[in-house]
């Protein structure tokens, strides 16, 4: 084995340890939720989960198979023609980390990477080649091999990119050959083609490993869904979706991404231990004008994709707005909408819990969001106490048992979120029938001053949907204020609640349908007469904001109120 995939005991190399490592030191450059699987999938390697549906070891001999394939046999075809395909730190940490996870039986752990990254960071290159060693080395007998995108043109970047390989490739050109639609293996009656949303069929297929190209502009996962269900009868498939982010807003992307993200970041209820989820991207908007963030988008900025380009389409950005959209879309995987995200992952998290004894016995603010009756509900409790910066939340949420089965009966990886789990863990009650039962709210609110004796003060509702609510909470006791939804009335209080939310001093007892919720949040600003005023929004049709809104009306009532309520503190 050459020496370069061995360290200096003659180990070989475990490469997503090294660039954690690296990254950690400094090194590489990352976004937060590539940071947060490098530490989970290193740390599963020395102390694996205690899970009874976790059944995997690491193998980094495996793992390196494809990284010396590539090196060895996959040939450049542009630039510098036939010469070695050298792979960066960071394509090799994701590759071993696909091949090396095997279970009992040695098959892959992996079987789906979404790696999103921007634009000319070697994504048709890296998966080209990756492509090759599957139609070849992957132990697959009758491999069917697949380039896949929304469009023709774009299905067969890739698979021109593999053709190019094995043209500038001696020993590839003497195994395989090229044929008018596909690459042929016939040591395994294997092949490797293009598939498009527009081809005449995608029918009758035995996929054993899929790409997806640049999936943001699919508006249907029309694509995704054929070839993911081609692969049932394989041992061990892989799809392979690769993409900048995009302009297309409430599709496949969306949702996809969402649920991506979800993994990446390990939110409850979405562990998933076949998904490799890399979301490379800028962690808040305002980082596009800073040189030293551009690579948590761009892995490979100054080898693969060039530093001095990138900074003047910064510079172009900054003069002409009508480019800015192109350069935060696909040279920083920013969404681009008429929305800009209000929260990073990392503002919105906050591990901190506190006993819920030392929540009792306090005065609270309020706070409801009675969506349709139909819908998602939430009940919010906000306090404080004595001499103590932060600021406590404890919410109840509740949905109609019909909307649940609904959210449930489609495909698990278009489900909403894991009600059933979050019902499960405490966070939520599941009301009988197609209806929120609003009288068990007022039971939430009235159970928490006769258990816990956290009496709130005010109750801050928005009184579109509150019914017979309302006069059911006068008549037991609390008192309630209509609060005006909108950014005449939320500007204030949503910044000052973001301020909160990223010094991490709310503590929302990690909840997490609330972390779910700040994550799903979008901020939509208009601007009049040099002020800006903002009001949360959906960042995509299926992501919930309810606990948002619902802890914003208890942090409106808590502006209004502030100096008579810290007067009640205890």
């Amino acid at each position: 084995m050459p020496d370069n995939y061995r360290d200096a005991k003659n180990v070989i190399v475990n490469w997503p340890k090294s660039y954690l490592e690296a990254i950690r030191r400094g090194e590489e450059v990352v976004s937060e939720p590539v940071r947060l699987v490098y530490e989970r999938e290193c740390g599963w390697m020395d102390s694996p989960p205690d899970d009874p549906g976790w059944h995997y070891h690491f193998d980094a001999q495996k793992g390196l198979r494809p990284i010396q394939f590539i090196e060895r046999f996959c040939k450049q075809s542009k630039g510098k023609l036939g010469a070695p395909l050298k792979l960066e730190l960071f394509q090799k940490a994701k590759i071993q980390l696909v091949f090396g996870w095997l279970d009992e039986n040695g098959m892959r752990r992996i079987r789906e990477v979404v790696d999103e990254r921007g634009r000319k960071c070697g994504k048709s290159t890296e998966t080209a080649a990756v492509e090759l060693y599957c139609l070849i080395a992957d132990d697959e007998g009758g491999a069917e091999v697949y380039c896949c995108a929304n469009k023709k043109d774009q299905a067969a970047i890739i698979f021109k990119e593999a053709c190019n390989m094995v043209s500038q490739s001696p020993a590839l050109r003497a195994v395989l050959k090229k044929r008018r639609n596909d690459i042929w293996f016939n040591q395994t009656l294997s092949s490797l083609s293009a598939l498009a949303a527009d081809s005449s069929t995608m029918d009758g297929l035995n996929t054993s490993f899929f790409s997806l190209d640049e999936w943001h502009e699919a508006r249907t996962s029309e694509v995704y869904d054929v070839m993911f269900q081609s692969q049932y009868a394989r041992r061990q498939p892989l799809a392979w979706l690769i993409t900048t982010s995009g302009f297309v807003r409430e599709g496949f992307y969306d949702d996809h991404h969402g649920l991506a993200l979800s993994v990446a970041t390990w939110l409850d209820g979405y562990h998933d231990y076949t998904m490799l989820a890399l979301i490379y991207r800028l962690d808040s908007r305002e980082e596009w004008t800073d040189p030293d963030a551009w690579a948590k988008a761009n892995p490979g900025l100054g080898s693969i994709k060039d530093r001095q380009k990138l900074a003047e389409s910064v510079e172009r950005a900054k003069r002409d707005e009508t480019f800015r959209p192109t350069v935060m879309t696909k040279d920083f995987n920013m969404p681009e909408n008429s929305n800009a995200a209000w929260l990073s992952y990392a503002d919105a998290l906050n591990e901190k819990v506190v006993p819920m004894s030392y929540l009792e016995h306090s005065y609270a603010i309020g706070g409801c969001d009675l969506s349709a009756t139909t819908d998602l509900t939430c009940a919010t409790l906000l306090i404080r106490k004595p001499g103590d910066e932060n600021f406590y939340v404890l919410q109840k949420y509740f949905i109609p048992e019909e909307k649940l089965n609904a959210t449930e009966s489609v495909a698990p990886g278009k489900r909403e979120a894991p009600y059933r789990r979050w019902a499960e863990l405490g966070w939520l009650t599941i009301c009988p029938g197609a209806r929120v039962d609003f009288h068990a709210v007022t039971e939430w609110f009235a159970e928490m001053v006769r258990k816990h004796d956290i009496r709130p003060l005010w109750i801050c509702y928005d009184a579109a949907l509150s019914g017979y609510w309302v006069p059911e909470m006068v008549d037991y006791g609390f008192e309630m204020e209509r609060i005006r939804q909108g950014p005449f009335t939320w500007s204030y209080p949503m910044k000052d609640m973001g301020g909160a939310l990223r010094e991490h001093r709310v503590v929302y007892q990690l909840n997490p349908i609330l972390l779910w919720c700040l994550t799903n949040t979008a901020k939509k600003s208009t601007n009049k007469d040099g002020i800006e005023s903002i009001q949360p929004v959906k960042c995509s049709s299926n992501r919930r904001i309810d606990g948002t809104v619902s802890l914003l009306n208890a942090w409106v009532g808590y502006s209004n109120h502030t100096e008579e309520y810290m007067s009640y503190l205890r």
